[in-house]
């Protein structure tokens, strides 16, 4: 057992009850690894507050004997975001029981969550209210409202309404010292000094912990088209893109690259892996088209951009789903190319973005450095090109160990990483840095940018107590 003085451990017992305190070693096992299975950490105890109230207890008891904390909402992280080091003193603190829809106003068009809310939860009271919640993507049935806050998560809508920064009004942040900051409020205009909120959101809770948020809320889609496109190559589906934007910038929902590698796996290895193109090539995009008057008329503007793009050479082949489960199976092609891509062997990932002009550049030049890099290795970019944010994964080539390719990581990242940087782009586009890209930091963002990052981290969390080891080096 860590160093971790016994009367804490009897005071956060007696304020949070049996339901608020993990020990035992098989129920602290779901908490120190990632998703990734990047890290495996070492805590003494998971923390489970149910409310704000007692949240706030738990730091103040914390912070006056200097005990790390390091959250945890779904546990989806992509850079061990979330994972306590292997030091074996840093406590979880997991915002699990503080799942509460506080409030929804369909009028207003905000919803009050708590930290713990699932992405999919809220999607769905959402639904209920006859509103949209609409971040999307992959992990939305685990990760939890705190959690993509506090990495400013993005996903596949980000093109129509932006990251998680752009869905949020208001937040309940626990500071460091345990104070209750409640900013919960549903102003659309609101200059009142410095935007505190903005501070807390992409910070991974390096600086407090998200409790609760006031999100937007948008008129739910009445119409909806997706289309699966084999495209001529890299330039012609951005070209695809531009004349969906310029046909109706509105409409465009989603636009997603893949790879034909990629989606040569997904029906090799997801079960009921149906691709409904004849020859899909080996560039493909996704089109998802919304809107919500019902007289919007998105068949026909479908079909008029892509019998468009046909005749230009653009468009090789495509399919338009015909009805909802023909629709979700397309989406599920691009949704099930992290599980494709991990049942394939070892791959690097990279969440990189560039200005979306430069997408076709930077898929181009970053396979081709990774293919010089290391022979044989099999490039599987996909991801939002809309936004700009592109997935450069790398898949190891045939026949070689998973260890010996894994421990090209940092070369496979630095290859890409220079092609990104000479786009004017950024080597962590929608996951954050957590504990796996922190070494970056100096690189990327060091001057004065980084100055005042350590500042304000310096200004609100003097001790270091909150989420240590995680964005900065």
């Amino acid at each position: 057992m860590p160093d971790i003085q016994p009367p804490l451990l009897d005071r956060l017992s007696a304020l949070l009850g049996p339901r608020g305190i993990l020990t035992d070693p098989a129920d602290l096992a779901p908490y120190l690894s990632d998703w990734r299975m990047l890290y495996t950490g070492r805590t003494p105890c998971v923390l489970r507050p149910g409310s704000t109230a007692e949240l706030a207890e738990v730091v103040k008891l914390c912070a006056a004997a200097g005990q790390p904390l390091v959250p945890q909402g779904g546990n989806t992280s992509m850079v061990g975001g979330a994972i306590p080091d292997e030091g074996g003193r840093q406590m979880v603190v997991s915002l699990a029981r503080l799942n509460r829809v506080r409030d929804i106003d369909p009028l207003d068009m905000t919803m009050t969550a708590e930290a713990g809310v699932v992405v999919k939860a809220a999607q769905d009271v959402a639904m209920e209210a006859g509103c949209l919640f609409p971040l999307s993507f992959g992990g939305e049935g685990t990760a939890t409202i705190g959690g993509v806050l506090s990495t400013n998560a993005g996903g596949n809508t980000t093109v129509r309404y932006g990251n998680a920064r752009e869905l949020m009004l208001g937040l309940e942040v626990v500071l460091p010292d345990g104070q209750v900051w409640n900013g919960l409020r549903r102003l659309r205009k609101d200059n009142t000094g410095y935007a505190l909120r903005h501070l807390f959101v992409g910070a991974e809770g390096t600086l407090g912990f998200i409790t609760a948020a006031v999100l937007r809320l948008f008129a739910r889609p009445r119409e909806n088209e997706v289309a699966l496109c084999a495209v001529r190559d890299e330039e012609a589906a951005l070209s695809l893109f531009r004349r969906f934007r310029d046909r109706d910038e509105t409409a465009v929902r989603a636009f997603e690259y893949m790879s034909g590698t990629g989606v040569g796996f997904y029906a090799r290895f997801i079960e009921g892996g149906q691709v409904p193109l004849a020859e899909p090539g080996d560039h493909v995009v996704l089109v998802d088209l919304a809107s919500s008057r019902p007289d919007a008329g998105l068949r026909a503007l479908m079909e008029a951009v892509l019998e468009e793009a046909l005749e230009a050479g653009e468009v090789l082949d495509a399919a338009i789903g015909e009805s909802e489960a023909q629709r979700a199976a397309i989406w599920r092609i691009r949704e099930e190319h992290p599980e494709a891509q991990k049942r394939e062997g070892a791959s690097v990932k990279n969440d990189v973005s560039v200005p979306v002009s430069k997408t076709p550049e930077l898929i181009r030049r970053a396979s081709e450095a990774c293919r010089r890099l290391i022979p044989g290795i099999r490039p599987v970019p996909f991801g939002h090109m809309g936004d700009g944010n592109i997935h450069m994964n790398l898949q190891q080539p045939p026949g070689m160990d998973p260890a010996a390719f894994l421990a090209r990581s940092h070369d496979i990242m630095e290859t890409v990483n220079a092609v990104v940087r000479d786009l004017g782009g950024s080597f962590s586009a929608e996951h954050g840095i957590g504990r796996l890209k922190t070494d970056m930091m100096e690189d990327w963002r060091g001057g004065a940018e980084l100055e005042v990052m350590q500042r304000i981290k310096a200004a609100i969390d003097p001790r270091g107590l909150m989420n240590p080891g995680k964005v900065l080096p």
